[in-house]
């Protein structure tokens, strides 16, 4: 499995790995797939914002999996967010994928979310197109309903900035941005 290789190093660089890849999911009523388009990296205990920093809870013990686990958790009681674990059970690092370009079902995911723009720009909007939920946290992103697929990762210049919706570690520029072009 090249890509789980690749998953393996700072979470920082693998983060910026993971913009232009793949992410599919086959759920009823058929299937959805998104190129990464905007990521964030969490640095587990090393990190004060990551969810990890304070250790292991039930909410968290994804983050605690081997590399390509799914941490799935809501955000603010609404939103479902999903993370792909890079670091393995030593060190919770995962990055969180904020958003997507839909190339495969976009009609799908204008059911899923009620509208027709703005499908997959968002943490929450990107999830609720793809059909992810709280069922999906600790599943593999390798041979689970969620993949993250091997390929080479779509050329673009990337921007990194601060990451948002923080409270601590907010100047870190952590959070990657896909500019494809």
């Amino acid at each position: 499995m090249k890509l789980a290789r690749q998953l393996d190093g700072p979470v920082e660089d693998i983060a910026q790995h993971l913009l232009g890849r793949r992410i599919r999911t086959e759920f009823s009523p058929g299937p959805t797939e998104v190129v990464i388009t905007e990521v964030e990296a969490y640095a587990g205990a090393r990190d004060p914002a990551s969810h990890a920093f304070r250790g292991q809870t039930p909410r968290n013990a994804a983050m605690f999996g081997p590399t390509g686990t799914l941490y799935v958790y809501r955000s603010y009681g609404i939103h479902w967010c999903m993370n792909v674990v890079t670091g393995g059970v030593d060190d919770p690092s995962a990055v969180l994928i904020r958003a997507g370009r839909p190339v495969i079902g976009a009609d799908i995911m204008a059911r899923r979310r009620g509208r027709a723009d703005h499908l997959a720009d968002g943490p929450g909007k990107l999830t609720q197109a793809l059909g992810v939920t709280g069922d999906h946290d600790g599943t593999s992103v390798w041979d689970g309903p969620v993949r993250l697929l091997e390929g080479s990762p779509r050329r673009g210049h990337i921007i990194a900035s601060p990451r948002v919706g923080i409270s601590k570690a907010v100047a870190w520029p952590w959070r990657f941005v896909l500019v494809e072009g």
